[in-house]
């Protein structure tokens, strides 16, 4: 008996790979961890594309649920869909540590991700720095760590990759103007200069599906954007090769 952690892609039910759905058809349990992105399909177009039914895991069940699932896999076949790829959350890694902790059986089934995803923009992957995340300020007013590595990475020259936050059981997405104006906000309090309206930035949503829009620009000109659904991100660069000023001339508003 095995616990497999399935990367779905980015998309839809059909992102998932060959391997990863032989593997989901002979699954016994199920569960779609529901905390950490978005697919562009219903829990029930993926439940009519495996034959199978899914049990949604939100990050509170995922987390005091993770022994529950594992001992589950001692006696059963059991999958963890993961959004993109399994790992691309550290918070994942926990089920594969306690697996292995447990002596259960674990295997992992690799898809993309929106580490990767994002390199469509024509900003090499091999510049970008530390990721960030940006929280809803109503959770957390005095943020400030997306500012401090957007400002370490910057020292660097290197690009910067923002995950914005949602709430998926609320139907809650921060948009890009939200996530901006965030930064914006941080940048009030910090007065470093760094967030300012003529500040390039990237906007993408829905990267890796059929209907992905990346638009390049001001932080002035991306707020007024409308991107339509989500899922979100935002990349600022660092600085440009003369590749990627070219590339990113594709996406200017």
């Amino acid at each position: 008996m095995t616990l497999y952690l399935i990367g779905l892609g980015l998309a839809n039910e059909k992102d998932i790979s060959v391997k990863g759905l032989e593997i989901v058809k002979k699954c016994d349990n199920l569960y779609l961890e529901n905390y950490t992105s978005l697919l562009q399909c219903s829990v029930h177009d993926l439940e009519k594309f495996y034959g199978k039914k899914i049990s949604l895991i939100d990050r509170e069940k995922a987390e005091q649920g993770a022994e529950k699932i594992v001992e589950e896999a001692k006696k059963k076949e059991v999958a963890f869909l993961v959004v993109g790829d399994p790992f691309s959350a550290t918070t994942h890694i926990e089920l594969f540590r306690l697996a292995k902790e447990k002596k259960v059986s674990v295997k992992v089934i690799h898809n993309a991700s929106i580490l990767t995803a994002v390199g469509i923009t024509g900003l090499q992957l091999y510049k970008f720095g530390k990721v960030t995340s940006i929280p809803f300020l109503n959770d957390n007013p005095h943020v400030e760590t997306p500012y401090s590595v957007l400002q370490e990475n910057l020292l660097r020259g290197a690009h910067t990759l923002c995950l914005l936050d949602l709430k998926p059981e609320q139907n809650k997405f921060m948009t890009i103007a939200e996530a901006l104006e965030t930064l914006e906000k941080i940048e009030q309090r910090k007065k470093e200069k760094i967030i300012h309206d003529d500040l390039l930035v990237v906007g993408c949503a829905r990267l890796g599906s059929d209907n992905e829009l990346i638009k390049a620009g001001t932080v002035k000109e991306i707020k007024r954007i409308n991107f339509g659904p989500p899922p979100y991100c935002v990349i600022i660069p660092g600085k440009l090769h003369f590749m990627e000023e070219e590339m990113l001339k594709l996406w200017k508003k």
